[in-house]
Formats: structure tokens, sequence, C-alpha cells
């Protein structure tokens, strides 16, 4: 394997994929989710909720395509698969769940920001006469 000196800055940089990969909302919260062990797809969609069906199976696709996910097979009745994170699967673990931790311990920081930008952009009674 050589040493690439990759910069997702640049345009034409290949590693941007597993940036955009990564930093898909899905994605981060798939690998949040099997952080703590495998899952079935029933139990991985029952955690991750509003994924579709069809938008979990591709993501996991992708991940598996990508060397993160593995996908087991079980060849018993009824028959079980279960998906769990790759070594390279459980880099991301730590820092995803950092931003998880980032998101939920300065939401309520995030939505006064949003309510003052709101506010404040929001055109007052004397504007909207003005501009009659």
């Amino acid at each position: 394997m050589t040493t690439a000196h990759w910069n997702v800055m640049m345009a034409k940089c290949p590693s941007r994929t597993s940036l955009a990969r990564i930093a898909n909302k899905w994605t981060a919260m798939i690998v949040i989710g099997l952080s703590e062990g495998p899952l079935r797809f029933k139990e991985i969609k029952a955690t991750v909720e509003g994924i579709s069906g069809k938008v979990l199976t591709d993501t996991l696709r992708a991940l598996e395509r990508d060397g993160m996910v593995t996908r087991t097979f079980y060849p018993e009745m009824p028959p079980r698969v279960e998906y769990q994170l790759t070594e390279l699967g459980r880099t991301l673990s730590e820092p995803l769940n950092a931003l998880r931790t980032w998101s939920e311990t300065h939401f309520d920081a995030v939505q006064e920001a949003r309510d003052a930008y709101d506010r404040a952009s929001k055109p007052s009674e004397d504007d909207l006469i003005t501009s009659i």
C-alpha cells in the first residue's frame, strides 16, 4: 500500500468521496448505532428512527463497499443477517460519537442562535409599511 498525502480541500482529491460518505447524516447515525455491536436490519432501522428501508439498504451497501461494515448471513430458519463495523468502521465510532455528543450538548445554544437570527431577519412592521 502506498502512502499518499490526500487533501480533501483540493477539488479533484479522491478522498472527498470518503468524506462525503462519512459526513452523510444516515451514515453517521448507522455507524453510531453499530458502535455498540452487531445489529440486524430491523434493529438498525428501529435505532435510526426516520430512515427508510431503501435508504438504509443503500447506505449499508455503500458502507460495506467502502470496507466499514460487514454483512454476515446465517443460514438458519428463519435466515438471519447481521451488520457490524469492521476494524476500519470502528475507527469512525469515536469521532462520530463525539459529533453526536456535541450535537446533543449544544442543541439549546444552536436553537437560541437560530431563533435570534430569525427574529433579526424578520422585517418589522415599519419596514413593511415603508415598502408599500
